[in-house]
């Protein structure tokens, strides 16, 4: 492995900031990941360990393995600008992706008896994760930034119910700690989201416009957001659960009005994450839907999960690789507007098609599998060289 410096000056910098090989892993682990699932979903493939359900595996991974991948490469990146303190390079940081790779892996290839190991491994990632974001926030004091480690911490702890259930040791942990895993990671892109996503449309559009945010609903949608989660984890099936989520539905529709100019519609790398953020919006309506009407709760799932977390994750990681590889992000590549129609398009089939005619469910999921696996394959052959090599402006990072 060539050092910092040798690498800086040379050709590669995969090791040089957090972006560079969690961006790669979540990339090829979307791919490779959701291609697994697809065979085994299809075709009857099990887990080698026979008291690891496939689905619970499927659920895990996308939430501790790809989503908290973009997480760390987008944290471990922006706490270096946020902060001006080096966060993880060099060999730390490999060692860092070594771990979340082993953690992916080792499910796949180990049986029951080496569960606890996988588990241990996993976590070790998360407690690495969470030492490594937290030490410059506090090196420099800068409390308002405080929440991410406080949100790699409760990953941590969801993380760790999850295991104590797959494990038997708190059965009732694998429920709790997927959804409080899956509902800390919409609250980390809500409040990323907050943050960038407005910044994003008023540099990105080609017209005089300022997005509009109102302090109290920043609030209270955190607050309600809170009292959801707590809400769905209790009874999940609750008039309570239905009505917090109705009405977070309508506050994050009042928050994108205030984000909405017709000019991001010229932007692809603008309208991926205006779209994603609409997804998840729509996924509380439909959770609110799948209580009081009966409709399927994977069908609010699959609005948080892919079209949400899926289309915003894959724009955040296009944008970010641009801007810290030193090239111009109002000339993204052309072949992105494929990758994101595709996901947009694998959503409607994954979400709107069942609602409509569910006597082809299987074929709904399958077509929307391809187009998933389709859209993270082209992002990998297109980002993956950016990801790998020196910034082109000839500057650290």
């Amino acid at each position: 492995m060539l050092n910092i410096e040798e690498s800086f000056n040379g050709k590669y910098a995969f090791t040089h900031l957090g972006f560079r090989p969690f961006f790669s892993a979540a990339l090829g682990f979307a791919t490779a990941g959701i291609l697994i699932w697809m065979l085994i979903y299809l075709n009857g493939w099990t887990m080698p360990a026979e008291n690891y359900p496939p689905a619970l595996w499927h659920a895990h991974e996308m939430i501790f393995g790809y989503t908290l991948a973009v997480i760390a490469g987008f944290l471990l990146t922006a706490i270096k600008n946020w902060t001006g303190v080096q966060t993880l390079n060099g060999k730390p940081l490999l060692i860092l992706f070594l771990i979340w790779l082993m953690a992916r892996i080792s499910p796949l290839v180990v049986s029951q008896a080496y569960l606890p190991l996988v588990a241990t491994i996993d976590l070790l990632f998360d407690a690495f994760l969470l030492v490594a974001v937290s030490l410059p926030i506090i090196k420099v004091k800068q409390w308002q930034n405080i929440v991410f480690p406080l949100i790699c911490l409760l990953i941590f702890i969801s993380n760790l119910f999850f295991y104590s259930g797959l494990l038997d040791i708190f059965p009732a942990g694998l429920h709790l700690g997927l959804y409080s895993g899956f509902y800390i990671l919409l609250a980390i892109i809500f409040i990323m989201g907050r943050r960038v996503i407005p910044f994003f449309i008023e540099k990105g559009v080609d017209e005089n416009f300022q997005a509009t945010n109102w302090r109290w609903l920043d609030i209270s949608s955190l607050v309600l957001l809170l009292c959801f989660v707590i809400s769905d984890l209790v009874n999940s099936n609750s008039p309570i659960t239905a009505l917090l989520a109705a009405s977070l539905f309508i506050l994050h529709c009042l928050r994108l009005y205030g984000w909405y100019t017709r000019g991001i519609w010229n932007n692809n790398l603008l309208w991926v994450l205006y779209l994603g953020y609409g997804w998840i919006v729509a996924g509380f309506l439909l959770k609110a839907l799948s209580i009081t009407h009966g409709i399927s709760v994977f069908i609010a799932i699959h609005s948080f999960a892919y079209g949400g977390i899926g289309m915003i994750t894959i724009g955040m990681m296009a944008r970010v690789a641009l801007g810290h590889t030193g090239r111009n992000v109002f000339d993204p590549p052309g072949i992105l507007k494929i990758v994101f129609l595709s996901m947009l398009t694998g959503t409607i089939v994954r979400v709107i098609f069942p609602l409509v005619d569910s006597s082809h469910y299987s074929l709904w999921i399958g077509i929307a599998q391809l187009l998933w696996i389709l859209s993270f394959m082209i992002m990998l052959v297109v980002y993956l060289p950016m990801l790998i090599k020196a910034r082109v402006d000839g500057r650290p990072g």
